[in-house]
């Protein structure tokens, strides 16, 4: 009976042995198994997961799980995880300066990190530590540019003309509060509820953002006016406190909804709306990108994007690298951007010009539209995009702005607020 027993405890090590070793068909070889935290605004993660599928069928011995989730999650969940050392190997994060001291160096591990300078090199220092002029965190998975978006039809509908380039807000506002009340459209004018998009408005408007040493200084006349026009444009209709009204604190909240059904005469959001957009309007009304209208100070917008970085806390960073190495590569950048409709963060991809031959006529204007206004971006903004604690910003200015649109503060409480978060916020970051 003992003999019987061992026979079969033996048989069935043997076998859990082979079948571990044989798992998901990749033969016996040992594998790393990476984990990647993705969001996506359209159809990216299903690109990434085939561009994947591609890397691990030419690296047998690494498997990467693509753990898709809301953005909410990224801006909100991961840097909880990171910060407690149980964060994933790779992810997919737009607050690049506030997650920069979680970032892995890649730089050790890479076959050739000149390429990554001569191409993503202008974007690595929004992924560095202060005084860090050197690491290799990431790349850029897009650029992205805020702007509007416009239903045409409904300018059609109603008989007003659209404005201009070189249009001011003040315009805009006005026209399309005109087609709304002729179409009876809800949402003359919607903006995302977010930091980042405010202040494309505020910059254009004269806002600095920050004094001549480099310092927060976020309330000035330019950031008063802007915000006295998103005040003023819920008080008066032109926006809807249906949308900004929804959620608190800093909290985001798009319009992408309302605006795919044609709800929206006019929604300031930016260029990673373009994919979704594409797929899911289609023939069901005529959608434009325009450029950005026009403040006292400028015609900007704000830069942004997203970047796939190493998570500094992983046990495999040889690996990590590889990935990367394989996704930043021109070929498989290229085709990632194309197929996505996005702004390539790539420099010599931008000299190139992309071919997005899956892009209907209506995304190609779109995207040029994007690109073109790459050249208009004030200083402010990008000293902005730039910042490590951007965050601490743009979450102050957009929960104390959303009080005052509700009716719980009056704007000069708002800017007083605004003020004393971002000093205290700075102040205990700068304590750890």
């Amino acid at each position: 009976m003992r003999t019987i027993t061992r026979r079969a405890m033996s048989a069935f090590v043997l076998a859990a042995c082979f079948l571990a070793g044989s798992s998901g068909g990749r033969g016996a070889e040992a594998q790393t198994v990476l984990r990647m935290t993705w969001y996506s605004d359209g159809n990216e993660g299903e690109v990434m997961a085939d561009l994947l599928r591609r890397f691990e069928d030419k690296n047998r011995d690494i498997h990467v799980v693509l753990d898709q989730v809301p953005f909410k999650a990224i801006n909100e969940n991961l840097p909880v995880q990171l910060a407690s050392g149980q964060g994933p190997d790779i992810a997919r994060v737009s607050d690049m300066g506030g997650l920069a001291r979680h970032m892995l160096d890649l730089r050790p591990y890479l076959k050739n990190a000149d390429y990554w300078e001569a191409n993503y090199g202008p974007f690595l220092q929004w992924m560095r530590v202060p005084g860090d002029t050197s690491s290799i965190p990431g790349f850029m998975t897009q650029l992205t540019v805020t702007g509007p978006f416009v239903n045409k039809t409904l300018f059609e509908q109603a008989g007003v003309a659209m404005p201009g380039p070189k249009s001011s807000w003040e315009d805009w506002a006005k026209a399309a509060k005109e087609v709304a009340d002729k179409v009876q459209a809800p949402f003359p004018i919607a903006f995302d509820r977010s930091g980042h998009r405010f202040f494309g408005l505020a910059i254009s408007e004269g806002a600095a953002v920050f004094d001549g040493k480099g310092q927060p200084a976020v309330v000035d006349d330019g950031f008063k006016r802007a915000a006295k026009l998103i005040y003023d444009w819920h008080n008066s209709g032109v926006m809807s406190k249906e949308l900004w009204g929804s959620v608190a604190g800093a909290t985001y909240r798009g319009a992408n909804e309302e605006f795919k059904n044609a709800q929206v005469v006019m929604y300031e959001s930016g260029s990673w709306q373009i994919s979704q957009f594409d797929k899911t309007i289609g023939t069901a009304f005529d959608w434009v990108a325009v450029p950005t209208p026009c403040g006292p100070a400028n015609c900007s917008g704000m830069p942004g994007g997203a970047a796939l970085v190493g998570i500094k806390s992983t046990k495999h960073p040889e690996q990590v690298a590889r990935v990367l190495d394989y996704l930043a590569s021109e070929d498989v950048i290229a085709e990632f951007y194309a197929r996505s409709l996005f702004v390539p963060g790539h420099l010599g991809l931008a000299r190139k010009g992309l071919d997005y031959k899956d892009a209907s006529p209506v995304a190609n204007a779109a995207l040029k539209v994007f690109s073109d206004s790459v050249n208009q971006l004030a200083p402010a903004a990008n000293q902005l995009q730039g910042y490590p604690a951007s965050r601490v910003i743009l979450n102050a200015v957009i929960s104390r702005l959303g009080q005052a649109v509700a009716g719980e503060v009056t704007l000069d409480e708002a800017y007083k607020r605004i003020s004393g978060d971002v000093e205290q916020q700075l102040a205990e970051r700068n304590k750890k």
